[in-house]
């Protein structure tokens, strides 16, 4: 996998995060640094954390689905872009009245939006992917989206809304395809 797939894919990742930090920031009356950054690190953190588990994960059953990988990882990635769509217009977004920098609330929002992170490392392993660099580009993407998206809600409101996740969701779409299209025309 080339660096602007795993770029893309990383993007494409952290749109949920990046979305729940803009909705992070629309909560507090005024945002700080240290919001920013503690909300960045833990959607950064287990967006980096959960491919390593999902690669672990795959690596036990890779011998066992060798002849369907390219599939798997296509509906994984498939399944995933068509629930961040679906979420995007029918789930409400985050209470107001939550405390979004709260260590319990980030640690469930944390794993929340990065659910789909565990499917994609799975995904990694069936394709044999080395896991180190993707999980750096993807924590890094997702960090740095998160701060400045903590920023952006804070200033802006709720203008693009669901936007984000759409977005997100389509580039994931995009992504199983090409796995599935080069796998096919490779083989």
């Amino acid at each position: 996998m080339d660096l602007i797939s795993i770029s893309g894919l990383g993007l494409a990742l952290a749109m949920d995060a990046f979305a729940v930090s803009l909705s992070s920031g629309c909560t507090l009356k005024k945002v700080y640094f240290h919001h920013a950054f503690r909300i960045a690190f833990f959607f950064g953190l287990f967006q980096a954390v959960m491919p390593v588990l999902g690669w672990y994960a795959g690596l036990s059953v890779r011998s066992l689905i060798a002849s369907v990988d390219h599939w798997i990882a296509f509906g994984l990635l498939s399944l995933i872009g068509g629930k961040m769509i679906y979420e995007a217009f029918y789930l409400k977004d985050m209470e107001k009245k939550c405390d979004p920098t709260g260590i319990m609330v980030l640690l469930g929002l944390a794993v929340a939006t990065s659910i789909d992170a565990l499917a994609v490392g799975i995904s990694f392993s069936l394709l044999e992917i080395n896991i180190l660099l993707p999980v750096l580009i993807i924590g890094g993407i997702t960090f740095i989206l998160s701060f400045g998206g903590v920023f952006i809600g804070n200033r802006f409101g709720n203008l693009m809304g669901n936007k984000f996740e759409i977005i997100g969701g389509i580039l994931l779409l995009v992504m199983g395809f090409k796995i599935l299209l080069s796998h096919l025309l490779s083989g």
